[in-house]
């Protein structure tokens, strides 16, 4: 990060390219309502951190260095999902059908590091998801959800990156700031 900047940042396990390629095919025939989240955005977040200067940055790098996130792992999506329910979606994803408890692991891992890093416990439980659109206004996704077929898509997991989320007029951008390999 730039010295003295605060960032939006959060600690995720990315998707690589090919997956993005098929998951975009699977999708495309698929009405998604909502603001969708761009293929190049596609993640599955284990920590959200926020606005974050750059000691607390400095801080949390530290303690994910010190983090042991075990061998790398398949994870496979599955199912579409809402939050909160499908007659009043506000955010639609997909499961994971694979590699849950481990992504789990990982979830513990950087809350762990965030915690020691100085940063508050996080309010929400984990569950490992892939955000697809957030739905302002809510709205009934009923159909979408029981017509999708499920994704049956996987890679394998062996690496957790922590991200800056940068704002602008064309919607968020996420750029890789650190990479922790998973290991052998």
């Amino acid at each position: 990060m730039v010295e003295g900047v605060t960032a939006r940042i959060f600690v995720a396990v990315p998707l690589p390219d090919e997956l993005r390629m098929a998951l975009a095919d699977c999708l495309w025939p698929f009405d998604i309502p909502g603001k969708v989240v761009s293929p190049q955005n596609w993640h599955i977040t284990l920590r959200f951190l926020g606005w974050t200067d750059d000691v607390a940055f400095d801080r949390m790098m530290a303690a994910l260095d010190q983090t042991d996130f075990g061998p790398p792992f398949d994870v496979m999506l599955g199912e579409m999902g809402v939050f909160p329910r499908p007659r009043s979606a506000t955010v639609i994803w997909l499961a994971v059908s694979r590699g849950q408890e481990r992504l789990e692991e990982l979830a513990a891992a950087a809350e762990e590091a965030a915690q020691s890093a100085g940063f508050g416990p996080e309010d929400r439980p984990f569950r490992a998801h892939l955000t697809l659109s957030r739905v302002r206004p809510a709205e009934d996704v009923s159909a979408l959800v029981e017509s999708f077929p499920g994704a049956d898509l996987g890679w394998r997991c062996e690496s957790v990156v922590v991200y800056r989320s940068l704002l602008g007029r064309g919607g968020a951008r996420y750029e890789p700031l650190e990479t922790f390999l998973l290991a052998r």
